[in-house]
């Protein structure tokens, strides 16, 4: 019986796959899986895993013949699976030696459906301590009752899938696949979807993820269309939740968190390309009317002057015939 499958998609990461590789070895334990997930990559990333096949106990090799995404990679790594728990990581990041023994450990005193912990943000040589907001810890949680308020962070807007384990059984209802194709944000809808509908959850304090931030590869530093996929992501989350029997509650949470992400990339506009940039703007537009506007009023009366001003300029930009999300 696999007690542990850990999913790791990688892509074009042979700079730092090795470390990654190496923080699994650290981990391994002989009722462990290591499934490696080489989204199509095309510099020397296959070579490393294929000898990692080899190497590493407990590794699993899959190669995509497509480059399908974050979302895709992750989602194959799933269907591979075997464990009774599941857990990712990031081809860039890595781990803290004996880090997923103690995770399975605690998710087993806790009998829940999964965990969150926290993790480290690395960026060049700086580190950076980043906590789940859920002061309550080691406590079993229904996970609705970490989405609210609508004007804090909360659990849902912690969505590193990697910053935590997970029980099989919410693989069997359906709750741990991925938006398939998303490139961006494809942990939005995951986490909101994770937290209506599974049934427990519980937040520990466990350090052992090590993530890695200014990655030139990482769309996060990229400026292409692929960073729109937030847009189909939010919808996705405004969508499901606005079905949720709690709706009223809920909504004003997703509304002012998709508000705020659109302010965001308007706030750093100048990294996208110039036809990405004017996309942007105009898909942001059509997104913001597709909201239910009562509670986009709300949303916008409750956040500061500078951000409510940008977005209703931005609902009122004219927008041209055929442009959608």
């Amino acid at each position: 019986m696999v007690k542990l499958s850990v999913i790791v998609p990688f892509y074009n990461v042979q700079q730092y796959a090795p470390d990654t590789l190496k923080s699994l070895r650290a981990n391994a334990r002989e009722d462990f899986e290591f499934i490696l997930v080489d989204d199509c990559s095309r510099d020397e990333t296959p070579d490393i895993l294929a000898r990692a096949e080899r190497e590493l106990p407990g590794a699993v090799y899959v190669r995509h013949e497509k480059n399908g995404g974050l979302a895709t990679a992750r989602n194959t790594g799933i269907d591979k699976a075997r464990g009774e728990y599941l857990t990712f990581l990031d081809g860039d990041d890595w781990l803290a030696p004996g880090y997923y023994p103690q995770l399975v450990s605690a998710i087993e005193e806790l009998g829940c459906d999964f965990i969150r912990t926290d993790h480290v943000q690395c960026t060049a040589r700086a580190r950076a301590i980043h906590r789940v907001p859920n002061g309550r810890r080691g406590v079993v949680m229904n996970p609705r009752d970490a989405i609210l308020p609508a004007d804090r962070s909360t659990s849902v807007d912690y969505a590193y899938a990697w910053a935590g384990v997970y029980h099989r059984r919410l693989v069997d209802r359906g709750l741990l696949h991925f938006t398939d194709g998303l490139r961006t944000a494809e942990d939005r809808p995951w986490i909101w979807k994770l937290h209506r509908e599974a049934e427990s959850f519980a937040t520990v304090s466990l350090l052992g993820v090590f993530y890695r931030r200014g990655v030139a590869s990482s769309l996060t530093q990229i400026g292409d269309v692929r960073q729109l996929d937030f847009i189909r992501a939010f919808d996705q989350v405004v969508a499901e939740t606005a079905e949720d029997p709690d709706a009223d509650k809920l909504l004003p949470k997703a509304v002012r968190t998709y508000c705020a992400i659109i302010s965001h990339h308007l706030g750093s506009i100048e990294r996208f390309e110039p036809a990405v940039a004017r996309k942007l703007k105009s898909m942001s537009a059509v997104a913001l009317r597709r909201m239910p506007q009562d509670v986009l009023e709300e949303a916008l009366d409750s956040m500061d002057i500078q951000r409510a001003s940008r977005l209703r300029r931005l609902r009122r930009r004219p927008v041209s015939p055929g442009v959608a999300a």
